[in-house]
């Protein structure tokens, strides 16, 4: 799967508590040869990593061991070098296995615990920034999922919908002395309703930024008739139809998009400059850690490859080095910085994950206080 299949509602089921051991194992990928012939190699060993660690825990059951390790063999089967991307992200337990494809690159590990490692897919999916991308005309309307990589059409949700077609009718022209505008007919005024229905439940579903593309008159109508179009965060008046391609679309939008990103960008930066000068402002893992527990956490940003392995102690967490391990310690969390990002999400928290060592001087990580 790739980043577009990650709804809030997957991420949460991923996020949930497994019986012990649910394997995370993650990996730097290549999309073109010759660098990718690496890729099978550096995923064998660390498949024997993950079979040495379950191996090695005496947490770890022989039942359980022989069933995680074959759901893992099931998924490296199944992995298709020809759609790497920039990282593999593999998840298993005893009754399942996940195979995730990222545009985002990510370390290698192999993690053991009782939940999966879900920050890779955070970051892929927070860094891909989806938005959505409505095509419309009288007669036609398509839904788009965009993310930095480009744009898919979608099939789902009602899309795409094509207005029902009625024959020229003589008598009604006679009675009007004209054939009706297209954009004025009552034909065209249902069918955009009925794109507006659509639309409103695919937002309430999977809310993102909507980007509207097609001619003024029918910009406008959609406006009239309906709610979802003034939550658009932009539009552009070009004609589009039923062969309209992603390329063409993109076209359109990319000065859109591209001012879309950068007030985004400009936007985190403003809140932390603001909570700076407030004193809303947390920095450093234990602070954040403290903050996000106490649900006063409204904004975080970490480091894209911040991990640290700690010791929870009297509600603080004291780093550890290398040869503790959680096996050896009920109290160490071997990612404490997932298991952060997890416990923000799930109060309501927004995550933003930024460049390397450039929160150097703050720990790594910080967050902007609600209170």
């Amino acid at each position: 799967m790739d980043t577009d299949a990650l709804t809030a509602g997957l991420l949460q089921e991923l996020r949930a508590t497994r019986p012990y051991p649910a394997l995370s194992l993650t990996m730097p990928t290549h999309r073109r040869a010759p660098d990718n012939a690496q890729d099978a190699v550096r995923l064998r060993n660390l498949v024997a990593e993950a079979g040495n660690r379950l191996e090695a825990d005496p947490r770890v059951s022989r039942e359980s061991r022989a069933a995680v390790k074959a759901q893992l063999d099931r998924a490296v089967a199944e992995v298709d070098q020809r759609r790497a991307l920039d990282a593999l992200v593999i998840l298993a337990d005893a009754d399942e296995y996940q195979i995730w494809q990222l545009p985002r690159t990510a370390p290698e590990r192999v993690v053991l615990s009782d939940t999966y490692l879900t920050r890779n897919l955070v970051a892929a999916k927070a860094g891909a920034r989806p938005f959505w991308v409505l095509s419309l005309s009288a007669e036609h309307a398509a839904l788009w999922s965009g993310t930095s990589e480009g744009l898919r059409k979608e099939g789902t949700g009602g899309f795409p919908l094509t207005a029902p077609h009625e024959e020229p009718n003589p008598q009604r022209e006679e009675r009007i002395g004209d054939t009706p505008s297209t954009y004025s007919s009552e034909d065209a005024r249902n069918f955009l309703r009925t794109v507006d229905e659509k639309l409103r439940t695919v937002l309430a579903t999977d809310p993102r930024p909507l980007f509207l593309v097609g001619l003024a008159p029918a910009l406008a109508l959609l406006d009239e008739v309906g709610e979802s179009a003034g939550s658009a965060v932009a539009r552009a008046a070009k004609g589009t139809t039923a062969e309209t391609t992603a390329p063409e679309l993109l076209k359109e939008l990319n000065p859109a998009l591209e001012d879309w990103r950068m007030q985004a960008a400009a936007g985190i930066r403003g809140r932390f400059d603001n909570a700076l000068s407030s004193r809303s402002f947390a920095g450093g893992l234990d602070e954040v850690w403290l903050a996000v527990r106490e649900g006063r956490a409204g904004l975080i940003a970490v480091e894209e490859h911040f991990e640290q392995t700690v010791r929870v102690t009297d509600g603080h967490l004291e780093p550890v080095g290398p040869d503790d391990t959680p096996d050896t310690d009920g109290q160490i969390r071997e990612d404490i910085v997932d298991e952060l990002v997890e416990a923000a999400l799930d109060n309501g928290c927004e995550v933003s994950f930024v460049a390397d060592d450039s929160l150097e001087g703050h720990g790594r990580i910080a967050a902007v206080l609600r209170f």
